[in-house]
């Protein structure tokens, strides 16, 4: 297959522009190794901070080239985690959802490319104040936790100011990208490369139960909302201006809406919640998926999704190329 050289892939030692999200719970050792095996760089989930898991998924991996990713706001409270994960020599340390500056300069001093993720221009000049390599532009398309810019405008925005203030920091888009359209789509807007998500937790190796599979390939991209119904019924204090993007189910019709009354009920919601997450039950738990579901038909390997996708962006870029203009 032919490879679509960047600025991210001469930088990172990629053969094609793609990061895999580190999507907590989904995105396990196995998907970062099979990521970075087909080309890519895959990132491991390090959610919401269980050393022993993270562990065991970095032995997963198999010595592969991977990174790994942190919430933020979380890493904060167990901060020991970083130290973990820096010991396994990780090429990159994607950092979402809080202040990356009080980690920046252990990470870089570690020889990890730092990631950050950023939902607002505010975040943007934070992840370029802590000399960031990369910085994530994701659009509220995105499944799982996010904020509210569009990717097809917030994309090219972050490209002007960091060619403008930070011309050698690179520029990845997310949110919406699932196939080879995506990826050329990004490309054009000033991205140096993508970082995916929903198609690949919808690949055979993340960390997904086979209920939750189903439920993608019957959903399009009107079957998602935003909403803090999941942090709620698991008590997660996630900072205001982010939500959930997932999949709409009887959960969510029955509590989105119902905040405070839910709020009240946790107790009781809670181990509900989890048992149904547990099960792969796809109506009384949260499915963590974004609008791309209406672009996603299979579940694959995730070779075999990277694959396509870079063949498809291919031949995106040389049909347009081609065009002819009157």
């Amino acid at each position: 297959m032919s490879e679509l050289a960047t600025r991210l892939t001469r930088t990172l030692q990629l053969r094609h522009p793609l990061v895999s999200a580190p999507m907590a719970f989904a995105a396990g050792g196995a998907l970062a190794a099979a990521v970075s095996r087909a080309g890519g760089l895959g990132l491991i989930g390090g959610g919401y901070g269980d050393l022993s898991w993270l562990e065991q998924q970095f032995a997963l991996a198999e010595g592969e080239r991977i990174g790994v990713g942190f919430i933020t706001w979380s890493l904060a409270k167990s901060p020991s985690l970083l130290d973990a994960a820096l010991e396994h020599r990780p090429a990159a340390v994607m950092l979402s959802f809080g202040d990356p500056r009080p980690f920046a300069d252990q990470i870089r001093g570690a020889g990890a490319a730092l990631i950050c993720q950023c939902q607002n221009m505010a975040h943007v000049r934070d992840a370029v104040e802590a000399g960031a390599s990369v910085v994530v532009a994701q659009g509220a398309e995105a499944g799982g936790h996010g904020a509210l810019r569009g990717t097809f405008s917030f994309v090219p925005e972050v490209a002007d100011y960091l060619t403008e203030s930070a011309p050698d920091t690179l520029l990845l888009a997310a949110g919406g990208v699932a196939d080879g359209r995506g990826l050329a789509g990004a490309l054009m807007l000033g991205a140096d490369g993508v970082l995916v998500g929903t198609r690949l937790w919808a690949s055979r190796e993340a960390l997904v139960k086979e209920g939750h599979h189903r439920a993608i390939l019957a959903t399009n991209g009107d079957g998602t909302l935003r909403t803090r119904v999941p942090d709620i019924v698991r008590q997660l204090p996630w900072p205001e201006g982010f939500t959930a993007r997932i999949r709409r189910n009887a959960f969510t019709e029955r509590w989105h809406g119902r905040e405070d009354e839910l709020r009240g009920a946790a107790a009781v919601e809670g181990p509900r919640y989890l048992r149904a997450f547990q099960a792969g039950d796809p109506n009384d738990t949260a499915v963590w998926f974004g609008e791309a579901a209406g672009l996603v038909h299979s579940i694959d390997p995730a070779a075999l999704i990277i694959e396509r996708i870079v063949a498809e962006a291919l031949e995106q870029i040389r049909e347009r190329a081609g065009a002819r203009i009157d």
